[in-house]
């Protein structure tokens, strides 16, 4: 039987138990058995310079990139041979080279399998889209953040690294899969029978609308539940044991397995984040 650390606080919902825990991931990782998880989905901090409450987000570059070397490493000691991490980086236009420094970073302890794009706001102009996409006018969706700049673009997009032990973890590529528009594929294509084909690696996820960023997302940098259920669904739920959020912030790995009724672990150093993300676990 897999045995985890005592947690800071435990929860049983809908068949599944959740471990949260209050501390740093690398005093953590290490107590966890090994090959103990079988998806980690997380974000951890860009070292961007955004304002946590409990975190410093200026580490010089190459002190940042050593530790994401460590947690990695300790994350893939955790993870199943078959198992599966997700791990989303931000950056901004004047340090466009984050993301792929991390995955630099990651590249000696896991192999990249996957790189998915989560595309925020998105412009689709009628011409484009096919009449049998029924359009009237031209269509923008989602959220970006502005930038005033006569160099920059907005920024609308985010990196999901897909790492996995051996860069052979077998995924359930149709369980997020979308509808064939021209349903004449349908009958053209034999692994098209039941209307579904891979997403592939661009996923359209809006952030929800909110009143109050103090009230409604008072954690500087979090993603919406959704990106990490489809992680979950991509590398499939029927094979999934226990999942794991290394730096847990608002909880939104943890209500996707609440959703999911999956076993979960999750760490976080602020104790105000962690309370918000056991609150909104006991509000799914």
């Amino acid at each position: 039987m897999t045995r985890f650390p005592p947690p800071h606080t435990t929860l049983k919902l809908r068949g599944a138990t959740f471990r949260f825990y209050l501390g740093d991931s690398l005093d953590l990782l290490p107590r966890f058995p090994e090959r103990s998880l079988d998806a980690i989905v997380t974000s951890p901090p860009y070292n961007l310079g955004i304002r946590y409450r409990s975190y410093d987000d200026t580490m010089p570059r190459s002190r940042y990139l050593e530790w994401t070397g460590t947690w990695v490493k300790l994350a893939a000691r955790a993870l199943a041979r078959d198992g599966s991490l997700f791990l989303n980086v931000g950056g901004k236009p004047t340090d466009p080279w984050t993301a792929l420094d991390v995955a630099q970073a990651a590249r000696p302890h896991l192999k990249l399998q996957n790189t998915i794009h989560w595309i925020k706001s998105i412009a689709i102009e009628k011409a484009l889209a096919g009449a049998r996409a029924g359009l009237e006018e031209d269509l923008a969706v989602g959220h970006y953040k502005p930038i005033n700049s006569e160099r920059f673009l907005h920024d609308c997009h985010e990196f999901v690294f897909h790492f996995t032990p051996e860069g052979d973890t077998p995924l359930r590529r149709r369980a997020i899969g979308v509808r064939y528009q021209d349903k004449s594929n349908v009958a053209r294509w034999r692994a098209a029978a039941d209307d579904l084909r891979c997403r592939g690696n661009t996923w359209f996820i809006p952030y929800d609308t909110i009143q109050s960023r103090d009230k409604d997302r008072p954690h500087p940098a979090t993603f919406p539940s959704r990106l990490p259920e489809m992680c979950l669904r991509l590398h499939g739920v029927d094979r999934i044991k226990t999942v794991a959020d290394p730096f847990l912030g608002l909880g939104s790995t943890a209500v996707a397995c609440a959703q999911l009724g999956l076993n979960f672990v999750g760490i976080e150093m602020d104790e105000r984040y962690l309370s918000e993300a056991i609150a909104r676990v006991k509000g799914t």
